[in-house]
């Protein structure tokens, strides 16, 4: 995705403004109201890529070591999830908005290819850049004349980028969450998937990754059991958390210990570890219960 793309020139007047504002206004009223989309999408996005990527399984890290065809699979999950997201029914395209056919199309590497089928109809457009954690989700008909001269094989053409300013942007170089592996040194991935049971691939998590906060589902992957929350919980000291307290490392849980978090200075989400060393930080810790 660009870094910079350019205003958008769907105001009053312009041909397309009608077509597209109504369908943003359905879009909209379907996430909930103005500013939901730009809350919702961009989630929606890194749980397709993660998924697909499967960092605990394949030891990939980015989506630039996926094959070509998982590639094109992300942008079938996004039509699919997007859908679910919005309750949006099937149409003769990939959906129906606001009484007009729509295609949605998504694309990680800067332009969008538009089928023979979406020509002269609404598509709802949707980006993503791994590299930079940026988003961006727009409308736009797919006009003969905004189209390149040029088709590929399945003889799709992509939007010309002087004709990007006829998208209608919802949000634009908008952030979206970074892929937690890719924000971990290589050699603490490799400690942390050494391990040869769920237990030990928990504990090197939090061992390697402290003051950060880690999600549920990333807990999920690393443990790869269908109780992996009991690899949190004390369970009668054989657990992760009594095992690293041991070590002087705190895992922490954002629903259960928010009052210590907020007290550390640390960031709250799922989970975070932290060892506590500054005389302040161990009262407070002993203070809360822990035995550090």
């Amino acid at each position: 995705m660009a870094k910079t793309l350019p205003a958008s020139i769907v105001v009053p007047g312009h041909p397309d403004f009608a077509t597209l504002s109504a369908i943003r206004a359905d879009l909209e009223r379907r996430a909930g109201g103005p500013g939901r989309l730009a809350a919702e999408v961009p989630a929606l996005l890194r749980e397709v890529i993660d998924d697909v990527i499967q960092t605990p399984r394949t030891g990939r890290r980015s989506y630039a070591e996926l094959e070509k065809t998982e590639k094109t699979y992300i942008g079938t999950r996004v039509e699919i999830m997007l859908r679910a997201l919005l309750k949006l029914p099937r149409g003769r395209l990939d959906t129906r908005v606001a009484g007009h056919d729509t295609d949605i199309k998504h694309t990680m590497t800067g332009n969008w290819m538009i089928p023979q089928e979406a020509v002269g109809h609404p598509c709802i457009l949707v980006a993503a850049d791994e590299d930079r954690a940026r988003c961006a989700l727009g409308l736009v008909v797919a006009r003969p004349e905004y189209l390149t001269a040029g088709a590929n094989r399945d003889a799709k053409r992509s939007i010309a980028r002087p004709q990007f300013q006829h998208i209608l942007w919802i949000f634009a170089d908008h952030p979206y969450p970074p892929n937690f592996w890719r924000t971990v040194p290589p050699d603490a991935v490799e400690r942390i998937f050494t391990g040869n049971s769920g237990n030990a691939r928990v504990m090197a998590l939090f061992r390697e990754v402290r003051g950060v906060p880690i999600s549920r589902e990333t807990v999920e992957a690393v443990a790869r059991q269908k109780d992996f929350m009991r690899r949190i919980r004390s369970d009668d000291g054989r657990g992760t958390r009594d095992r690293l307290a041991a070590e002087g490392i705190l895992l922490l849980s954002g629903t259960y210990d928010g009052p210590l978090i907020r007290r550390l200075g640390l960031p709250l989400g799922d989970f975070v570890s932290y060892r506590p060393t500054a005389p302040d930080e161990l009262a407070a810790a002993r203070a809360a219960g822990w035995r550090v």
